[in-house]
């Protein structure tokens, strides 16, 4: 099982930042093999992929979000992955969620089978 935990989510002013934490844990959770993705979700809105990163390390990251958004990993701790989200702007607001997927990333949401619960994201203009 992979479990994964979000935190960091919270209300900001536009061009605000917030730094969002994903710990992935479980007995068969590696990060060489899983594929971890933030995604986001605003009210009636589908899922949007936001940032990825591979098993290989190679980190992706849409480009509705390229320079204000920084994907990483803790340099002490490869279960953690940390969203650095700078400049942000009231279209940012959702629903974040990381979502783990074995080997290969996908940009649909529904293909990752591990999930966690989601930290909102509020940017207020």
């Amino acid at each position: 099982q992979v479990q994964l935990v979000e935190a960091g989510g919270g209300s900001v002013q536009t061009g605000g930042s917030l730094r969002l934490s994903c710990t992935a844990s479980g007995y068969v959770y590696n990060p060489w093999v899983y594929c971890v993705s933030w995604f986001r979700q605003a009210p009636g809105k589908e899922f949007e992929g936001v940032a990825s990163i591979n098993i290989q390390g190679s980190i992706n990251v849409t480009e509705s979000v390229k320079g204000r958004f920084t994907l990483s990993r803790d340099a002490d701790d490869k279960n953690i992955l940390y969203l650095q989200m700078d400049n942000l702007k009231p279209e940012d607001s959702a629903m974040y969620y990381c979502a783990a997927k074995f080997l290969v990333c996908s940009t649909s949401f529904d293909e990752y089978g591990h999930r966690g619960q989601g930290t909102q994201v509020t940017v207020a203009s």
